[in-house]
């Protein structure tokens, strides 16, 4: 790790645990303790990615150094370094949880290359001051989804955390895959992740919630100095600036989320990052047919409040919150409530201008919001898959008839025998429209394809492809995290020596552990 620039601005400019001991507490007028990880008996790499390395200022011929294996495993600590665990709160499924902070994580340092920072987090090392009852390590099925998830994310487009380096700590670790009193040894694993920063909404809530405003000033513009310097004027301009930022950013990754068809899960405000990037994976998952009402995880299959169409609205109650916590250093309401206001406005707007990309459309109409909607309906009147149906749409010509249209998807439906009578019907009538609207343009069909490619992916790390991976992995068998990965690097590409990866998912899969819903575990 010789060439690596080192950082330390969150621990050198902000409040620290005066308390430097392992133990389960609460943290008051801190943003973070020193912890070290816990050091894995028998650390061995995975996988790693020569590109995030070198992106951090790693040189690839350093990925197979002992080094690379004991400092990425936390068996040894990076010199000129201090670990930390973050202190935060933050509401979890709409209730206030209090003090939460980075049970299961631990922030390495910072590095500069580039002109850019990254802050080098290990997921899965070993105990905090904030892992409650839990031991702080994370198990390997749930790495490898983690691992593999944040690499696809990034490849589609989508906003989010980085994956450096997967690997197995040697130890066993103790987990209740679905909490139903049946705990099994699992094998421990260790993920480092990269981003901007691990900075979250419920760092500020926690500030606010107990009154540290000295604190909370400081830290806002810490972040703002280190992260969003482009933001002038005076004080409380800049918390508002600072704020709508953090708003337009995560609105564009909600977004993304809904163009891919990704499910987060776990949308608590603790898990959601001021840079407007995924971040936590954990029970997510992609829509297989496309369902709105979706969760991937068992611990909201009841309300769904995570659910897929839900998410955007979610989106806005989470910054609600942030808005809440940054008040009291800007003593006005109206102005944050424009902000929070304009949130779905623009996010509609937003969202139909992108709808109409994946279909091809490049000019809007009067009528969008109804022939959306007709579409969306239709995906729900038999179980249609997102992926597929939006992919195959390239197959379509402008003088096709409607009848050959819908010939064109009829891969995306997992019950083809029930496209007949009033469902076929109001897919002719939809194809009519929208033949109709491809039609309006002079833009040829090559032109429109290339468009629809571009922005509906082929491949998505779908749930039971990732198991499979967990499952090769669990017999030693790492080669389809490998191909995976490769895969998932070019996701609107043909890759037909991938076409296998191009389909519907399994019946074996519908109820399978891990490949439909999940825990937050998983």
């Amino acid at each position: 790790m010789k060439n690596l620039k080192i950082h330390n601005r969150f621990t050198t400019e902000l409040p620290a645990d005066p308390n430097e001991t392992n133990e389960i507490r609460q943290v008051s007028n801190a943003l973070f303790s020193y912890v070290n990880p816990t050091k894995p008996s028998n650390p061995k790499l995975i996988h790693a990615s020569e590109e995030v390395t070198e992106q951090v200022g790693i040189s690839a011929n350093e990925i197979q150094t002992e080094e690379f294996l004991n400092i990425f495993s936390g068996k040894e600590i990076l010199p000129q370094t201090r670990p930390y665990a973050m202190c935060y709160a933050g509401h979890q499924f709409g209730n206030w949880a209090g003090q939460l902070g980075d049970g299961r994580a631990i922030n390495l340092t910072e590095t500069e290359h580039d002109n850019q920072f990254y802050t080098l987090q290990l997921k899965g090392a070993g105990k905090t001051p904030y892992s409650r009852t839990a031991d702080g390590l994370a198990v390997l099925r749930s790495s490898i989804r983690e691992y593999l998830c944040a690499e696809a994310m990034y490849y589609l487009g989508v906003p989010t955390t980085r994956s450096l380096s997967l690997m197995l700590s040697g130890d066993k670790v103790l987990r209740d895959i679905l909490y139903n009193g049946n705990p099994a040894y699992e094998k421990g694993a260790i993920v480092c992740r990269v981003a901007p920063s691990f900075i979250r909404f419920g760092s500020f809530e926690m500030l606010a919630a107990r009154n540290e405003l000295k604190n909370l000033k400081q830290f806002v513009e810490f972040n703002i100095k280190h992260y969003f310097p482009e933001i002038k004027g005076e004080p409380k301009e800049q918390y508002l600036q600072f704020f709508k930022t953090v708003a337009d950013t995560t609105r564009e990754m909600i977004l993304h989320w809904q163009r891919v068809g990704f499910v987060h899960g776990v949308m608590n405000t603790d898990n959601m990052s001021i840079h407007g990037i995924t971040i936590d994976y954990g029970p997510y998952g992609w829509l297989e047919n496309y369902d709105p009402n979706w969760t991937p995880n068992t611990t909201d299959s009841q309300n769904r409040r995570y659910r897929f169409g839900n998410q955007p609205q979610i989106a806005q109650w989470n910054l609600f919150q942030l808005a809440n916590a940054l008040y009291p250093l800007i003593n006005e309401a109206e102005p944050l409530e424009k902000i929070l206001e304009s949130f779905i406005i623009d996010f509609n707007s937003d969202y139909k201008k992108m709808i109409l990309g994946k279909l091809g459309i490049i000019s809007q109409a009067d009528n969008d919001d109804e022939f959306i909607a007709y579409l969306e309906s239709n995906l729900q009147l038999s179980e249609t898959d997102m992926t597929i149906f939006y992919r195959n749409l390239n197959k379509i010509r402008k003088n096709d008839s409607a009848e050959k249209a819908l010939q064109a998807i009829e891969d995306a439906f997992y019950k083809p025998e029930e496209i007949k009578n009033t469902i076929k019907d109001n897919w002719l009538l939809w194809f009519t429209d929208y033949l109709e609207r491809l039609n309006q343009k002079n833009t040829s069909d090559d032109e429109r394809i290339t468009l629809q490619n571009s922005v509906n992916p082929k491949y998505v790390l779908r749930n039971y492809m990732a198991q499979l991976a967990i499952d090769a992995a669990d017999k030693e068998d790492y080669s389809l995290i490998t191909e995976l990965y490769e895969l998932l690097k070019k996701p609107y590409d043909e890759q037909p020596e991938y076409e296998k990866w191009f389909a519907k998912r399994p019946d074996w899969a519908r109820s399978k552990v891990g490949c439909s819903m999940l825990s937050c575990s998983s």
